[in-house]
Parts: C-alpha cells; sequence; structure tokens
C-alpha cells in the first residue's frame, strides 16, 4: 500500500511540473529585464556625464566656480529622476563644486591609489551606480613636445545615478510574471481536478466492487462507461468475477459430491475399523498363541535337552574308553547343536518383537573375541581350516557394551564361515575407526573366508527369516537359515551396520561396525610387557594371515621378531608354526632342529588332539598352544621356562566332596530324568539333598523340615512351583525365608522377571550350567553377614581378589551416587516418573554388582522390579528414602577403606 494516493498523484504530477516551469521562466525574464533597465539607465548617465565633463573644461580651467556651480546644478535639475548627485574633482582629487547636499562625498572620490581615468568607469555597489568621467584639456604650449599635446586631464566628474525609476518597472514586471504563473497553477489544478473525476471515481467504484467481491457477493459487477485503459479494466474485472461466481457454483457441487462420498467412504471406514479392531483382536490372540506355543516349545524341548546335556557331562567325569569317550562328545554336540536352534528361534521372536534389550556392562574385547575363537576353534580344525583373529593396536580393549550379544554376532558368522569353507582360511580382523563420540570407540569387525562365496542374485536372499543363499545349502550343510537375520537385527539393536562383500567361489567379507562406550578401567588381566620387552623372537609360519596377526601382537608387545635365523644373533625362543595339514613327523623334526641350537620352543598347532600335544612336549617342545591362540597363553609361554602337564579333556569344575556345602537342599521336579540330574548335580556340591515329584510334596516336606535352599520346578502336575512356593511363604514355619529358586525350561523374555514377582529369589534356566548353580548355592549358602553395608571381603573376592582394583571399583560406586543423588531427589518430590527412573536405577543396580554391597544390591533389585510392573513411584516412597540412607551409610563406611 503507498503512502499517497491517486487524487494526491495526479494533482501532484499536473500542478507541480507547471509550478516549476512558470517560476524558472518568470525567474529568468525578471532578471533579464532588470539586467535592461540598468543598462539603458547607465547609458542615460554616460550620455548626460560625458557631454558635463566637456561643458565644465573652461570654467574648470579658470577656476570659475559660481559657472561651475551653475552649469551643475541645471543638469541635475534637467536629469533629476535619473541623478541623485554630481560632484567635480581636481587632480588630487579635492571637491571643487557639488550640485546638492551629499551625506558622504568620499563614496562618489576616485579611490586612493587608482589613477585619473581616461575614459568613463562605472561602478556598481551598495550605494547604487556611480560613473566617474575626466576633464580634459585641449591648450598645447608652444614649448611642449609632440608626444605631450594631447589631451590633458585638469580633474573627473562624479555622477551617482538613482535606480528608483528602474525598480518601479522591475516590480510592475515581477508582478505581471507572477500573476502569469498562477494563472497557469490554477489552470493546471482545474484540468488535474478534472482529470482526478474522470479517473478515481471509477477506479473507487471497481475498488468498492471487488471488496464486495472478496465479501462473497459474486454477482457484483462494475456498471458505466469508460475509455481506454479503465474499460479493460472493468471487463477484466466483471469476467473475474463471473469465473468467480461459475467457480463458486462448481466447487459447490464439487463439496456437495465430497459429502456425500466422504459420508460413504465414512460407513465404509466404520465397517473397516470394526473389521481391524476384529482382526487386531485375532492377531493378537495368535500373538499370545505364539508366546504360549514358545514357552511350551522351549520347555518341552529344553526338559529332554536338559537330561541328555547333563547326563552326558555327568558321564565324561567317568572312566571311559576312548570310543565311549567319542559318542558321548558327539551325543553332547548335537544336543547342543539342538538347543542352539532352539536359541536362534527364540531369539528370532524376540528380536522380531522388539523385546531384545541389549545389556550395557564392562568387558574385556579381547577376551570376549578370544573366547568365540576358542569356542570354534576345533570344528575350524576338524575341517583342516586355519583360524586366525587379528586385533589392531589401536582398538579400545575396556569397552561397556553387551558382550553376550558381540560374540553371538561373532559366533554367527565365524560359524557361517567355517560351515561354508571346505578348505584355506577364516580370518577374524578387528580395526579401529572413527567415533562420533569422544567416550565411545569406534570398531570395525571383518570376517573373511576363503569358502564358496555368493552371488549377487543370492545376495538378495541371504538376510531373509528361513532363507539361505541355495535351497541345496540347508541340506549340504544344515541350519534354519536364521543366523544371519538375528545377526543383522542383532548388529542393528547395537546401532551398527552390517555388510557383505562375496565373489562366488573366491569367498565372502562380512563386516560390521559398531560404537561402544570406553570402561574407566582397564578389565583384562595385565600382561608381563616388562618381561617381554626386548625378547628376540624367531617366529616360522606357514600360514600367511597366521603369520601377520601374530607377528603384529608380538611387535605390539615389543618383542624383536625374526621371520628366519641370522648367524650369530641370539634368539630368545624359536616359534613354530604348524598347519593343519602338517604331519607329526615334520614338527617334531622342525622342534628337534631347534633343540640343536639350544632353543626353547613354543609350537602352535591347528588342532586340538591331546596325544598330538602330549608327543610334541615330549619331543621338546615347551608349550603347545592351540591356534587361534590366546594372547595371554602366549604370552605366558614365552616368559615361562618349566613345561606344562599337557591339557586336558575339558571337563566341568566342581568343588571336591571334602569341600561340599554344608547346606540340605531339596529338588522339585516332576520329570523323573531331570530330578535325577539335579540331584545328582547338588549331590556333588552340597552334603545332603533331598527331592519330591511335586508342588504338593515339596509343600508338605517344607513344613516338617528345614531346609538351605529349594529348586523348584514350575509347571507340575498336582501343585505347580508358582502356587506351591505362595503356600510356603504363606504359611511362614520353617522355611518361610528359605531361598527359592526356579528351575525352568521356559527362555522366553520376562520369564525371570515374571517368576521373581512371583516370590522366587533366583532362577535357572534348563539345560542346566554347573557353574551357574554352583554360583547360586554359593551366593545362598550361610556364610556370615560383615557389619553395615559394605562386605570388604565379598567386595576383594568379586574384584578377583585384587584390593586395588576393589577400592577403584568402590570409588567409582562412590561417583554413581553423586549422579543418581539429583535423580533419587527428583523421584521422591515427584519431578520424575518410574520411566525415567528406571535407566539410571538399572545403571545403579549394575554397579552394586561387584563392590560387595549385597543390601544395597538388594534393595535395587527389589524397587528395579517394582519398576519393571508398572508401579507408581509414589508407593515405592519408602523403599526411595532407604535407598537413600544406605547410599550416605556407605559414603561413611567407604572412608575406612579408601
Amino acid at each position: 500500500m503507498t503512502k499517497y494516493g491517486l487524487r494526491a498523484r495526479v494533482l501532484a504530477f499536473t500542478i507541480i511540473p507547471t509550478l516549476i516551469i512558470g517560476i524558472l521562466l518568470a525567474g529568468y525574464f525578471s532578471v533579464n529585464r532588470y539586467q535592461q533597465l540598468e543598462e539603458a539607465l547607465i547609458r542615460q548617465g554616460v550620455n548626460v556625464i560625458e557631454p558635463l565633463a566637456l561643458a565644465s573644461e573652461l570654467a574648470l580651467t579658470g577656476r570659475n566656480r559660481e559657472a561651475l556651480n551653475r552649469l551643475l546644478s541645471n543638469i541635475h535639475r534637467n536629469n533629476s529622476p535619473l541623478v541623485k548627485s554630481i560632484a567635480l574633482f581636481d587632480l588630487e582629487g579635492r571637491l571643487l563644486v557639488t550640485s546638492n547636499y551629499h551625506r558622504d562625498f568620499n563614496v562618489m572620490r576616485l579611490p586612493e591609489g587608482l589613477p585619473l581615468p581616461r575614459v568613463t568607469l562605472v561602478e556598481t555597489g551598495s550605494e547604487g551606480i556611480i560613473l566617474r568621467t575626466p576633464v580634459v584639456t585641449d591648450s598645447i604650449r608652444v614649448d611642449a613636445l609632440w608626444e605631450e599635446s594631447s589631451s590633458t586631464p585638469i580633474g573627473y566628474v562624479s555622477m551617482q545615478l538613482t535606480n528608483d525609476s528602474a525598480m518601479l518597472v522591475h516590480y510592475r514586471d515581477s508582478f505581471f510574471a507572477g500573476l502569469i504563473v498562477l494563472l497557469g497553477v490554477c489552470l493546471s489544478t482545474l484540468f488535474g481536478v478534472r482529470l482526478i473525476k474522470g479517473v478515481s471515481q471509477p477506479i473507487t467504484d471497481m475498488v468498492s466492487a471487488v471488496y464486495k467481491i472478496r465479501e462473497g457477493r459474486l454477482d457484483t459487477r462494475v456498471n458505466g462507461e469508460f475509455t481506454g485503459e479503465l474499460e479493460v479494466l472493468k471487463n477484466g474485472i466483471n469476467a473475474m468475477a463471473k469465473s468467480l461466481s461459475e467457480y463458486h457454483d462448481e466447487m459447490q457441487q464439487n463439496i456437495d459430491q465430497a459429502t456425500s462420498d466422504l459420508r460413504e467412504t465414512l460407513e465404509q471406514i466404520e465397517i473397516q475399523n470394526i473389521e481391524l479392531d476384529m482382526a487386531k483382536k485375532r492377531a493378537q490372540e495368535a500373538a499370545r498363541v505364539k508366546t504360549e506355543f514358545l514357552a511350551n516349545m522351549s520347555h518341552e524341548l529344553r526338559t529332554p535337552l536338559n537330561g541328555v546335556i547333563g547326563f552326558a557331562r555327568q558321564l565324561q567325569k567317568t572312566r571311559l574308553t576312548s570310543n565311549q569317550l567319542d559318542y558321548l562328545k558327539t551325543i553332547e554336540k548335537s544336543a547342543q547343536n539342538l538347543l542352539g536352534i532352539i536359541n536362534d528361534i527364540l531369539d528370532f521372536s524376540k528380536l522380531e518383537a522388539g523385546k531384545l534389550k541389549m545389556e550395557q556392562i564392562p568387558f574385556s574385547l579381547r577376551d570376549t573375541l578370544q573366547e568365540v575363537m576358542t569356542l570354534l576353534a576345533p570344528s575350524a580344525h576338524d575341517k583342516g581350516l586355519e583360524l586366525s583373529l587379528r586385533v589392531d593396536a589401536a582398538v579400545h580393549d575396556s569397552l561397556v557394551g553387551d558382550p553376550l550379544r558381540l560374540q553371538q554376532v561373532l559366533t554367527n558368522l565365524v560359524g557361517n564361515a567355517i560351515k561354508f569353507t571346505e578348505q584355506g582360511n577364516v580370518d577374524v580382523r578387528v580395526d579401529a575407526r572413527p567415533a562420533g563420540h569422544p567416550d565411545k570407540a569406534g570398531l570395525c569387525i571383518h570376517v573373511q573366508d576363503t569358502g564358496i562365496g555368493i552371488s549377487d542374485s543370492q545376495r538378495r536372499q541371504l538376510f531373509q527369516a528361513f532363507n539361505q543363499a541355495d535351497s541345496s545349502i540347508s541340506r549340504r550343510y544344515g541350519g534354519t537359515g536364521l543366523g544371519l537375520v538375528i545377526t543383522q537385527k542383532l548388529v542393528h539393536q547395537m546401532a551398527g551396520d552390517i555388510e557383505l562383500y562375496s565373489e562366488l567361489g573366491a569367498g565372502s567379507v562380512f563386516s560390521f561396525t559398531l560404537e561402544l562406550g570406553r570402561a574407566a578401567l582397564p578389565l583384562a588381566e595385565p600382561l608381563p610387557l616388562s618381561e617381554l620387552a626386548d625378547r628376540t623372537v624367531l617366529y616360522l609360519e606357514e600360514d600367511n594371515f597366521s603369520r601377520r596377526a601374530t607377528t603384529a601382537l608380538l611387535r605390539e608387545w615389543g618383542v624383536q621378531v625374526l621371520h628366519e635365523p641370522y648367524p650369530g644373533m641370539p634368539i630368545d625362543c624359536a616359534l613354530l608354526g604348524f598347519g593343519p595339514h602338517t604331519l607329526p613327523s615334520q614338527m617334531e623334526q622342525s622342534i628337534l632342529r631347534q633343540k640343536e641350537y639350544d632353543n626353547r620352543v613354543v609350537v602352535l598347532l591347528s588342532s586340538t588332539d591331546p596325544t598330538l600335544i602330549d608327543a610334541l612336549l615330549k619331543t621338546g617342545a615347551s608349550h603347545c598352544l592351540s591356534k587361534p591362540v590366546h594372547y595371554q597363553k602366549l604370552a605366558h609361554a614365552l616368559v615361562e621356562q618349566a613345561s606344562p602337564a599337557p591339557e586336558a579333556m575339558l571337563q566341568i569344575t566342581l568343588a571336591p566332596p571334602s569341600h561340599k556345602q554344608a547346606l540340605r537342599v531339596l529338588a522339585v521336579d516332576d520329570n523323573p530324568a531331570n530330578l535325577k540330574l539335579i540331584s545328582a548335580m547338588l549331590s556333588e556340591q552340597v552334603s545332603q539333598v533331598e527331592s519330591c515329584t511335586n508342588g504338593r510334596e515339596a509343600l508338605n516336606l517344607a513344613t516338617v523340615n528345614r531346609y538351605d535352599i529349594i529348586f523348584m520346578d514350575i509347571q507340575m502336575p498336582v501343585m505347580d512351583g508358582i502356587q506351591a512356593t505362595r503356600e510356603i511363604r504363606a504359611r511362614g514355619g520353617l522355611n518361610a525365608s528359605t531361598p527359592i529358586v526356579a528351575v525352568t525350561a521356559h527362555a522366553i523374555e520376562g520369564e525371570r522377571d515374571r517368576l521373581l514377582r512371583q516370590g522366587m529369589d533366583d532362577y535357572l534356566a534348563k539345560p542346566i550350567d554347573e557353574a551357574i548353580l554352583a554360583r547360586i548355592i554359593e551366593r545362598f549358602s550361610h556364610r556370615p553377614q560383615a557389619p553395615g553395608q559394605i562386605d570388604w571381603p565379598l567386595a576383594v573376592k568379586q574384584a578377583g581378589g585384587k584390593e586395588p582394583l576393589a577400592k577403584e571399583m568402590l570409588t567409582l560406586l562412590l561417583q554413581s551416587f553423586d549422579e543418581f543423588a539429583p535423580l533419587l531427589d527428583a523421584a521422591l518430590s515427584g519431578e520424575l516418573d518410574g520411566e525415567r527412573l528406571y535407566p539410571p536405577l538399572h545403571k545403579l543396580h549394575g554397579g552394586t554388582a561387584y563392590c560387595g554391597v549385597p543390601q544395597l544390591q538388594a534393595l535395587v533389585a527389589q524397587l528395579e522390579r517394582a519398576l519393571l510392573a508398572k508401579q507408581p513411584v509414589e508407593e515405592l516412597e519408602p523403599e526411595l528414602l532407604e535407598l537413600e540412607e544406605r547410599m550416605g551409610q556407605i559414603r561413611e563406611e567407604a572412608k575406612e577403606y579408601l
């Protein structure tokens, strides 16, 4: 919107140019007329003064003042409108005669220093116009020279002119010029007003019509006869109004039609919503059935597997022939494979439902990877493959994450590589990569094999559930087709990416990237680096990948590595690596050859055969280690002199009978095989074991006998384990506070938390792991509690017997108190809900597990279970206040140990 309207613009553009041009012309002509009048006045004065000078020559020569006075007076009277004053001066500038009185005749006198003029001079100034002309004599002396015979001035006449008459004429002319300019402005104003009337009113009418159209009165039209552009504008507005009216009518019809269609669509959507609601209920029912099916399948499959695996391990502890031992290991391995398939299916189900949670605990990366390689090494050795592991020196070892899931990913990838590789190598390489946050460590893990490879068409279906690259693969190699799907989902859940590079017939490379948190403390066992530094090792290895991996590891420790002997150079140790196809006789010859030079020999084998290891040790090897060599074992083998005993067959380590816990334990299970198995396992660890087959019998026994621990199966006839537990707790009596451990084959998500909420004290999954069973017995054995909140002997034990590490862990726990205290205050004041309180509480629970604070750990676990059950924070106020109090007690007690 402009500042000035059309009316003001038209008036301005008509009046202002006329006014400017009139003023300029009037000014020009006025100035020009004044100059003309002034020039005419000067000419008239010259015409008077010059004759006066000639006439006054005789009188001035004779010094006749009277004659001069009469002459000047007559001239003044005759030219009074023109002349203001006349004065006659001699050569010295003295005033001789004047025509009238003058206030200051000095104005008319010739300024000092100027010579007497030879011609008439004109001077204009503030006193008016002054004319000065010389009075000359024509008398010539007889003796005068010719050059001096010209006219000689004898004085000068000065005349002051008045311009009053000229100014009157000038004022008259200026008045008439201004009058003409004013007339022109009036005419311009008249024409402008007429133009405004002819343009502004139609435009106003059009604007009014446009406003009416905008308000919705689309029948409005602009009327009247116009010319030129106004007619075009009128026609345009009328056409626009007509188009809008037609469009409005059409739009109204469309709205009516759309409303009708929408009404029909809403009815259809209502029907679809009812169908979707029914479908949702059917899907929820199907999901419930699926969950129950998975739970039942897990229970029904794990129950017999528990007996198979458990009794297979029990049989391995007896005296067996080599064939019997081989058959027994085959049975156990087959059962473990079946258990792995069950776990894959359950993991896939949990991943599909988004219920798989990742732990955030500190772990050693190299130890975690080495466990996987040690587990899979026998499979690679059985196929004659070289298995190697190389971790770049720049990779951070102490990390925070889920080591179990990382091992699961690596186990799937390396297991597949071994499965689909007939000859050559399977190599694992871990490289460092930049992380997006300074508190994170970036990893890139590559699993490379020389197997059958994958074509581009097969690669598209590789990460699909229950699919394999080739339908014939499942028959030849076995498997469910879930491994890579689970691997991909686990990597994505850990915020990583997985990629595949493969060429058919040349092998494959699976690479996945992760970013994990950095742990504050080193978690791996310290290496004897001071003893390894500056040692010289002769390293002879047939496989290129293994040689590069082990060489990089040795050089990282500061060891000087030679790949061929040099005469005269002393060698601390000879490291001999043999491939899977090297004959034992060739190995023995290589060892004897090094022994001839008095070199201590460490052998790296692509085998776990104890007979071969024993033979090589007898030949003269100091140590025999299986590939891929464990970095801890290699470091100690290079610095130790004594030969260890041959590696025995892997067995489960149990407490000897003389060290059994003096406990009375009750085992409850409806399956005879499982009951027999758990009773046998318990008999090896506790002094007295009783058993029964259902919850009712367990309740009866618990009523009359006192037990230190009760191991309770869940699904049983007559009375299930949960009901039996409630009855035992409700009746009080001898076992009201006895720890009850749930023993179940259910392995679905949330089963542990559900059982703990039902009153169980711990959870033991089938197949039973004897190491976990031993830890549970140790946990619930009646050991004396340390006074106060901190059990320092327990803290040192949880730190691996290292008191400095226990102090460091306690310091970190106190630091976590400082981080958790504001959140606890916010929860107590009602500013923090349970959903936001759970993550820091879960983190605090993890910190209490290694610091010797069992009472605090139990309280935090109780709060964590309550938050998982969606219990409001307001109902947990007593427990939160107790937590705050115990944190303060631990701060005070910690001063004694730090």
